[in-house]
């Protein structure tokens, strides 16, 4: 890519470029507004999140500097119908990575909703107005008492028939703002026929069958784990996701004053409450003992802490936010612990007496809609299988069809195996014989790619635990993103 200044300049004749696998890690143009894939990403999503990655970036005018706002920064991807799955997808791993949850309001969520702006003075709504507001959508059955957004609100946002409190409609554009973030937390409206639900019942002919019980006597055991890792090596990995990824902002400081009278019948709140907010923008002169404080929240030692600390260029944002800066500190260091600690992780069998009970299959009540996410089965241990994703819906057909499996199970729910980085559920266990009768046993699980490069840096590790875990009470798990990957690793044993 010689002379890729030339591609900003209105003199420059080229208007569309035609790449063949440049659109990666690299690619820096910042002006690109159209990205059209004329070759099917495929079931890559980490390909899709890269190509539309280099679209992303925020544009420069021909100074060179950047311009915000949407009306320009806008990416057009002329895509195929594949990318909807993607985009679903990609919402769960966000979910799953951040912590992030959508279709969630809280109480806080309508504080920043500005009342009126007096000069420089912006007022806001508040935190008090604002649990008032979250209170009503409970009772009025638009979100549950978890903030978790019902359909209920969704149907009434498509009819244009949301109900607020009076207060909150006195003002059309405080009435607007609320209604633009319900709008945002409801997200699309998703109804499904009732006639297609249907409840998936135990087969108990594969479930009591010596085919599955021999399955899963090879999967069933549970297990515990020690660790040990390279401590310089887990310190440079701190340092370097501390300058990457730690956002400190100025604290905020909320007032709230009342008038409070002592009488007969205790103490009394004679007035409303009055609040105030604003930014603190003197840095802190006392400041905490971060070393300590990290040190009881991570279990490293001083040294180590020390270490960090005067190795990131993010130090000097402690003054701004000591709060938030140790907050963010602990948040990454422990992070980063748990995805270190992976190299040198090591499982060992409980005993012979701690494993998942096979009776644990007929003591779940599932449901499932047979056009969106059921797939009817004779070779599992319930009659219909209830899969996650167009891959899991594949995989369950082909085992299905295969003349080498002979029983297998879509792995439940409670079928949990404990890591640093929280509980890992794999997707299947199934029995392959070949034309020999020998039996192979295998805890399969489903990808869209079977490149470990393509995987998120948590799910790669939650998958080596798994490995390692089978590996420790004697069977084998793989990755596979179709049947054939399933077929090469057992032919090739």
């Amino acid at each position: 890519m010689r002379d890729k200044e030339k591609l900003l300049s209105f003199d420059s004749k080229l208007r569309f470029i035609f790449s063949h696998s440049a659109l990666k890690e690299g690619w820096d143009n910042p002006n690109v507004f159209q990205i059209c894939a004329l070759k099917e990403a495929g079931n890559s999503e980490n390909k899709r999140r890269q190509e539309i990655g280099r679209g992303l970036r925020l544009c420069v005018n021909q100074e060179g500097e950047r311009i915000y706002g949407f009306e320009t920064n806008t990416l057009t991807v002329m895509a195929t119908e594949s990318y909807a799955t993607y985009v679903d997808n990609l919402q769960k791993e966000i979910e799953s990575d951040t912590g992030i949850k959508f279709g969630i309001l809280e109480s806080h969520s309508f504080n920043n909703v500005v009342m009126s702006i007096d000069s420089d003075e912006v007022n806001y709504l508040g935190q008090e107005k604002s649990e008032q507001l979250y209170d009503y959508l409970i009772l009025k059955g638009y979100i549950d008492t978890r903030g978790k957004v019902q359909d209920f609100l969704r149907i009434a946002i498509k009819e244009n028939n949301v109900e607020l409190p009076e207060e909150f409609t006195e003002s059309e554009h405080v009435e607007k703002q609320i209604l633009n973030h319900l709008k945002d937390a409801a997200g699309k409206l998703q109804i499904k026929n009732q006639d297609d639900r249907e409840r998936v019942k135990v087969n108990k002919r594969i479930l009591h069958s010596p085919e599955f019980k021999e399955l899963w006597e090879r999967v069933k055991y549970k297990t515990t784990f020690a660790v040990d890792f390279d401590s310089d090596s887990l310190v440079k990995e701190c340092i370097r996701a501390l300058d990457d990824r730690l956002k400190i902002t100025r604290g905020k400081l909320h007032y709230t004053r009342v008038k409070v009278a002592m009488n007969i019948g205790g103490l009394q709140v004679s007035e409303d409450p009055t609040t105030y907010s604003e930014n603190v923008n003197d840095e802190v002169e006392v400041l905490p003992d971060i070393v300590s404080y990290l040190q009881n929240e991570t279990q490293l030692t001083r040294k180590s802490i020390v270490k960090i600390l005067t190795g990131t260029n993010k130090l000097p944002y402690f003054k701004i936010n000591p709060q938030k800066f140790i907050e963010g500190c602990i948040e990454i260091i422990n992070e980063q612990m748990r995805l270190h600690i992976i190299d040198g992780i090591q499982y060992k069998k409980i005993g012979d007496t701690e494993y998942y009970n096979q009776e644990l299959f007929e003591n779940e009540e599932l449901f499932g809609y047979l056009k969106s996410n059921l797939k009817e089965s004779k070779k599992s241990p319930y009659d219909y299988v209830i899969y996650d994703s167009n891959v899991e819906s594949k995989l369950a057909t082909d085992f299905e069809n295969s003349d080498n499996i002979s029983v297998y199970a879509k792995l439940p729910n409670w079928f949990k195996i404990d890591t640093p980085l929280g509980t890992y559920n794999p997707d299947w266990a199934i029995l392959w014989t070949d034309g020999d009768d020998e039996k192979l046993y295998f805890v399969v699980e489903s990808k869209g790619t079977t490149l470990f490069g393509d995987l998120r840096p948590k799910e790669q590790a939650k998958i080596k635990c798994g490995i390692k875990h089978f590996k420790e009470i004697g069977s084998e798990m793989i990755v596979a993103e179709s049947m054939e990957d399933v077929t090469n690793h057992a032919l090739m044993r």
